[in-house]
């Protein structure tokens, strides 16, 4: 059964004034459209016309990648691949287009409103999810077929679903902080962002699940926490990723930019809402949200992405593992060692 930890909102420290974050979004929604409008003038309001499913997309997508773990290209990555018939790399590049604007916006929300967040995880997992995300826009991306990034990505989430439905009840207890940062925890963040960027520029996201997988199942961080650090870190992911495609492979032009035009006054609307949002809601509630999000796009990709017998296989054989490794973080593998263990570490 769930603890006590797990019903009780987040203390009124954490839980910046309604009335300010508010102010803020609303400051920060009025600015983006300001620029939009006077920058994209004719073209911006006419993608508008042209694109409104993607508008439409993004609703639910700011709010979700500002809210939420998950990042607004869990929603907007499959209903573009999946639905709107949108090619995957131009998919993938709107991801990272989007983000940058949205995402940015949810996270000078969180700064500015002083949301706790676990600032040690970013310095130290952040400069290798940028290495990982340039190398793999670089290098690995193109290499390889959007099913395939398509279900490996589902495989990791519903891995993590799994992991930490098992974790709440084997070890329900979680913290406010990272108690310690020594030299294992600093290798493990620096593996978990290298990793993570490496999916993230295959898949426009990524960096910001294996991080929430890392920080909630192997150091016990709380998910209120958890959850607006994942937003600040997929925000850095999400900028080297799109400056990646605009200065070094120029791909940003045509529909992708027209369906991002469509986009942006939304996102800047949306995704600090989400993160709004986020600071009023208990432990309970992010992870049953996290739950509905894991289910939607499970369902999802078993009805609309191709698959042969050789491909289910390894899907399932890729949710096995990826449980199996979450489930040794979350109950037996904990990277978090008891306090004077390592007598190296820094606060």
């Amino acid at each position: 059964m769930p603890s006590e930890l797990d019903r009780t909102p987040a203390p009124a420290a954490a839980r910046p004034a309604l009335w300010r974050m508010a102010g803020t979004n609303l400051a920060l929604g009025a600015t983006v459209f300001v620029v939009w409008f006077v920058l994209g003038g004719d073209r911006a309001l006419q993608a508008v016309a042209n694109h409104w499913q993607v508008s439409l997309t993004m609703v639910f997508g700011s709010l979700v990648g500002g809210g939420t773990s998950e990042g607004g290209g869990a929603i907007a990555f499959p209903v573009m691949t999946k639905v709107l018939a949108v090619p995957a790399p131009q998919a993938r590049l709107f991801t990272f287009a989007i983000q940058s604007v949205g995402m940015g916006a949810a996270t000078l929300t969180i700064v500015l409103n002083r949301v706790p967040v676990e600032w040690r995880a970013i310095r130290n997992g952040a400069p290798w999810a940028v290495l990982g995300v340039v190398v793999s826009s670089l290098a690995l991306a193109p290499r390889l077929d959007a099913p395939s990034v398509r279900l490996l990505f589902t495989a990791i989430l519903v891995s993590l679903a799994l992991a930490l439905w098992i974790s709440r009840r084997c070890a329900p207890d979680r913290r406010d902080e990272l108690e310690r940062v020594g030299s294992r925890e600093r290798a493990v963040l620096f593996g978990a962002g290298l990793v993570g960027g490496l999916l993230s520029g295959a898949a426009g996201l990524g960096e910001n699940t294996i991080m929430f997988a890392l920080l909630v199942l192997g150091f016990r961080v709380c998910e209120r926490v958890v959850t607006p650090t994942t937003v600040v870190l997929l925000t850095v992911v999400s900028w080297a990723g799109f400056a990646t495609h605009v200065f070094l492979m120029n791909d940003f032009t045509g529909p992708v930019v027209d369906m991002w035009l469509a986009a942006v006054p939304i996102v800047a609307i949306g995704a600090p809402t989400g993160a709004l949002i986020c600071t009023r809601m208990s432990r309970d509630m992010i992870v049953r949200l996290l739950y509905v999000l894991i289910s939607m796009e499970f369902v999802s990709t078993l009805l609309l992405v191709p698959m042969s017998g050789e491909r289910a296989i390894l899907f399932g054989l890729a949710i096995a593992g990826f449980t199996l490794i979450c489930f040794r973080i979350a109950t037996g593998g904990s990277c978090q060692p008891a306090k004077g263990q390592d007598a190296g570490a820094t606060p």
